[in-house]
């Protein structure tokens, strides 16, 4: 079998998969996991087998026209490079341990059947962006994964919290879809086709005659799919799904779909230096302002969404320097260590029985209930917070090693500044990741309280994923930056020595400060009586996630913490904690710039309509129904009044003739 059919093969088999779920999900529901897992197990093997195939040399290619238009065509492409290769194998790798997660997690649940289904439909669409050399059959993929979304984070639409989410996940991506559309043919009337090789030979070539509009028009797609500044609000939101979801589209698919974009077009988005000047500071903005809204969240899932935004900012700077290998170096080892993390995550809310770290730092004993969730998480805490020798440090490394070389003029890929602007952000961001992370840990595991945790032991398949996800965490990065050059053609992903002191110094420093201020607030809250910790809704950034772990469903509700003494996050981010907590205001802002005006609109409308259309309607029927009333009171019924006016009219018109007849 050739490599172009097993490339065809790896994003058809989840998608036969999700089509005979949903056609055999109610009728023969023996044969749900089965058709979760194996087919996606396949894929993951075939994608392997692709990988092996490709083995990072000339690029494969393979094209049939899909259906003519009379202009630009177009086709259905295969471009499978060692981007593609080795991204198309981390999604196939998540998906399969999240397949085999949910078979533990969502055991219970009477909607298992279509929701393993929608797993295998995303996993099928992420594959299709991944090996498409056509952007149109890209754009297929890319809606079909904002759809899966909708429905996966509205998976428990009995909550109101899961509805709004997934309605908004939806919407707000959207918004970003509509110019990211008119860029594509923006750029396909520019360059006469859609196909990546062929658009990016006319870039070579200097065919490309708006580089600034399409580069910007296409930047907001990406912002919307990859939650990056101001679109990025949606993701925290859509933490109301289950904890697999979340690790999915964390971790493989929908949000690295627009990092991946954008590396595979690279070179379109270089052509305007304006362009990766938006794009650094877009990165920017995202890297701290995440860092920071982490660091105040109360709910363990919220606080590794502004994570994942956070650390997709890393892989936007990175491309904002022009280093699509070090971007994609970062993309692999986070989907590795996010994907862990979330799963881990899933297992301490599981025994827990909350989201809320302040409820979990009341346990005690939580680290002992929880030994593989504890130590597989400690390893991707470490990987996040890029603590040698883990995978995010040689991952997050090779992007700030990037930005100094674009900062000191070792590169001309892109503007000074631009590398400036990543460079100090980065820097900043992994002072602020290591203090997250390491609040997170805290909190989760080294709570002083003596409450017991709520639930018992988790299933077998849980716990054996988390250790499957743990060797990559842990051993990736200190391969791959010596393996993935001859991938990717491009630079040495090789740590260099000024970023690696300044990043790891900062994020150790991050963690020894946070480590300082829990001590003092947990000094501080042994000396505070109990009833001192209320429970004020109000208190804090909103009603926390508590999932019930009986039925597998969130239970939204009264479980929220008041300014709990033990949290360092309060002493460490003093008056900007209330703000960073609710995500710097974002969503109070669009509310006041777009949503407020739009219901005023549609308000005025609603009046208009009501009060002066439905006005003239009205009068327009009132002087024939006036009419009717009158000739209704002539008809009596009496003939000698019939009689009578019809006399009275010929004696009229007898008049008229014969004045008419004298005056002539």
């Amino acid at each position: 079998m050739t490599t172009t059919t097993l490339a065809v093969l790896v994003p058809l088999l989840p998608f036969l998969a999700a089509a005979a779920g949903l056609l055999l999900g109610r009728t023969a529901p023996g044969f749900v996991r089965p058709l979760a897992v194996l087919p996606t197990l396949a894929c993951l093997v075939l994608a392997v087998l692709v990988a092996a195939g490709q083995g990072g040399g000339r690029p494969l290619d393979a094209v049939t026209e899909l259906t003519p238009t009379g202009s630009v065509p177009v086709e259905l492409a295969l471009h499978i490079d060692g981007y593609a290769a080795l991204v198309a194998v981390l999604v196939a790798t998540v998906a399969t341990c999240v397949q085999l997660y949910s078979t533990g997690y969502l055991r219970d649940d009477p909607r298992y059947p279509s929701y393993a289904a929608l797993v295998s439909l995303f996993t099928s669409a992420m594959l299709l962006v991944v090996y498409s050399g056509d952007l149109i059959v890209l754009l297929i993929g890319w809606e079909v994964m904002g759809i899966c979304s909708y429905f996966l984070v509205g998976h428990y639409w009995e909550t109101p919290e899961a509805r709004a989410a997934s309605l908004k996940a939806f919407l707000v991506t959207k918004l970003g879809d509509v110019p990211f559309l008119i860029g594509l043919f923006a750029l396909a009337g520019d360059t006469g086709s859609f196909r990546i090789t062929k658009i990016l030979g006319a870039v070579t070539s200097g065919g490309l005659h708006h580089p600034t509009l399409i580069a910007l028009l296409l930047l907001a797609g990406v912002a919307g799919k990859s939650a990056q500044f101001p679109l990025h609000s949606w993701l925290p939101d859509a933490m109301a799904g289950p904890t697999p979801v979340s690790a999915l589209i964390h971790a493989a698919t929908m949000v690295a779909a627009g990092v991946y974009f954008v590396a595979r077009l690279l070179p379109v988005f270089q052509a305007s230096p304006a362009a990766m000047t938006v794009l650094a500071v877009m990165a920017a903005v995202t890297m701290a302002g995440s860092a920071l809204a982490a660091l105040a969240q109360d709910d363990i899932k919220r606080v590794l969404a502004y994570s994942t935004i956070g650390q997709l900012g890393y892989m936007t700077g990175a491309l904002a320097v022009g280093d699509r290998g070090a971007a994609v170096f970062h993309l692999l080892s986070h989907g590795a260590f996010k994907a862990l993390l979330f799963l881990a995550a899933g297992v301490v809310i599981h025994v827990a029985g909350t989201n809320s770290l302040a409820a979990m730092s009341r346990t005690g004993n939580l680290r002992e209930s929880v030994p593989d969730a504890y130590w597989t998480m400690t390893v991707a805490l470490l990987s996040l917070a890029a603590i040698p020798p883990f995978s995010g440090f040689f991952s997050k490394e090779s992007v700030l090693g990037a930005a100094e070389h674009a900062a000191t003029g070792h590169t001309g890929q892109a503007p000074g500044a631009a590398g400036w602007t990543v460079l100090v952000a980065g820097l900043l961001t992994a002072l602020l990741t290591g203090a997250y992370a390491m609040r997170l840990w805290l909190l989760a595991f080294r709570g002083q309280g003596a409450e017991s945790p709520g639930h018992g032991r988790q299933p077998v398949t849980m716990n054996a994923v988390l250790w499957v996800l743990a060797v990559p965490s842990l051993a990736f990065g200190g391969l791959a930056f010596r393996v993935l050059p001859d991938w990717f053609g491009g630079p040495s992903l090789t740590p260099a020595l000024t970023t690696s002191v300044l990043g790891t110094g900062l994020a150790l420093a991050g963690v020894v400060v946070t480590y300082g201020a829990w001590r003092h607030t947990t000094a501080l809250a042994a000396r505070t009586p109990m009833g001192a910790v209320a429970a004020h809704p109000e208190a804090d950034a909103g009603l926390v996630e508590a999932e019930a772990i009986a039925t597998h469903r969130p239970a939204y509700g009264d479980i929220a913490y008041a300014a709990d003494p033990a949290d360092p996050a309060r002493l460490l981010l003093g008056p900007l904690h209330r703000h960073a907590a609710t995500g710097f205001h974002l969503d109070a802002v669009y509310r006041t710039l777009f949503v407020r005006p739009v219901l005023a609109g549609a308000s005025l409308v609603r009046f208009l309509d009501r009060e002066v259309v439905e006005t003239y309607v009205r009068g327009a029927g009132a002087a024939p129904r006036l009419l009717g009333a009158a000739v209704r009171r002539a008809q009596t019924g009496n003939v000698q009044t019939y009689v009578s006016a019809l006399l009275a009219g010929t004696v009229v018109l007898a008049v008229a003739v014969v004045l008419v007849a004298t005056g002539a």
